[in-house]
């Protein structure tokens, strides 16, 4: 087999790791629409707890410790990891919340947001040179975000905390090297004695919900699970495919969730939030075609490069 024939065949494994990915990541509003009568802090204390304890096996089984250890052993690189953990936290428990009070619009509108969102944080915090395709892609959010303020009377929280916390945690998670599934493991443990003392208060009031009924119990275990398999595609999707094709990829994600919001859960989408979207859209394609012409003057990035930053809903 050929060189070429190697390369179109890995970049073609690449492409389905993405889709899975990003698909896995779109589809989990139907996932936690299932956990019915299960408030959202409870859903995110059982997600950390088994997530972490997943971890724990599919860090072993890919003898991936080695990381881990020098990470834990320089406890200096741990308080950005405190960080990063926390404001994933936030982010997974309001993407719940979202789901469960059937706000998954906001939630993706949040998904939407986030690439711009960090770009004005690279512009704000890292004082990055903005190209003015950019510029103009932030002016168009922060119009959308105005335009609900103003005619809706209500400003999208939900949808700017989601962009906010994980824009940020990206931030933090570009300080810290760790590989996304080393820096997962590392966070949900740093997490975990407050996800077990959360567990234990929980038990002890007699509001648990975990081995109440069979259902609901396999439902908190799978959390765990669903957190991690994206993420392992996602590095499949990463080691084989340009951050470019990456960075399109990203897009499956909150799109996936508007038409589940749309034709699954049958959300109203007045028309003001249509057009709030439509400006964001618009201003995702300008700063797509920007990034995209930035790269065609300068050197691809080879398909090992570091990857975009994940999306854990």
């Amino acid at each position: 087999m050929s060189a070429q024939s190697l390369t179109d065949r890995e970049a073609t494994r690449g492409v389905a790791f993405g889709l899975a990915a990003y698909g896995m990541w779109g589809c989990f509003p139907l996932f936690f629409a299932l956990f019915q009568g299960i408030p959202a802090y409870e859903v995110l204390i059982h997600r950390i707890i088994w997530s972490c304890l997943f971890l724990v096996a599919l860090v072993t089984i890919l003898k991936r410790w080695g990381p881990i250890r020098s990470a834990l052993a320089e406890p200096r690189r741990l308080g950005r990891v405190l960080g990063c953990a926390l404001l994933i936290a936030i982010n997974w428990g309001l993407y719940i919340y979202a789901v469960e009070t059937r706000q998954v619009f906001q939630a993706s509108l949040g998904y939407f947001l986030t690439p711009l969102v960090n770009v004005a944080l690279g512009l704000l915090v890292l004082r990055e040179r903005l190209a003015t395709l950019q510029r103009l892609a932030i002016l168009l959010a922060g119009a959308a975000i105005v335009i609900q303020l103003l005619l809706l009377g209500e400003l999208p929280w939900i949808s700017l905390t989601l962009a906010l916390s994980f824009g940020t945690y990206g931030l933090l998670r570009k300080q810290v090297p760790l590989d996304g599934l080393s820096g997962l493991f590392v966070e949900t443990l740093l997490l975990l004695p407050l996800g077990l003392l959360a567990l234990a208060w929980l038990s002890l009031a007699g509001l648990s919900h975990f081995l109440a009924a069979p259902y609901a119990t396999l439902l908190l275990v799978a959390s765990g699970v669903i957190t991690a398999l994206p993420l392992l595609a996602f590095a499949g999707a990463a080691r084989r495919l340009r951050l470019a094709t990456l960075g399109f990829l990203m897009y499956l994600n909150p799109s996936i969730q508007f038409f589940i919001a749309l034709l699954v859960f049958r959300e109203p989408l007045s028309p003001i939030q249509l057009a709030t979207f439509m400006l964001i859209w618009l201003g995702l394609a300008l700063y797509s075609w920007s990034a995209w012409n930035e790269r065609a003057r300068s050197p691809l990035a080879p398909a090992g490069a570091p990857p975009p930053q994940q999306q854990q809903s």
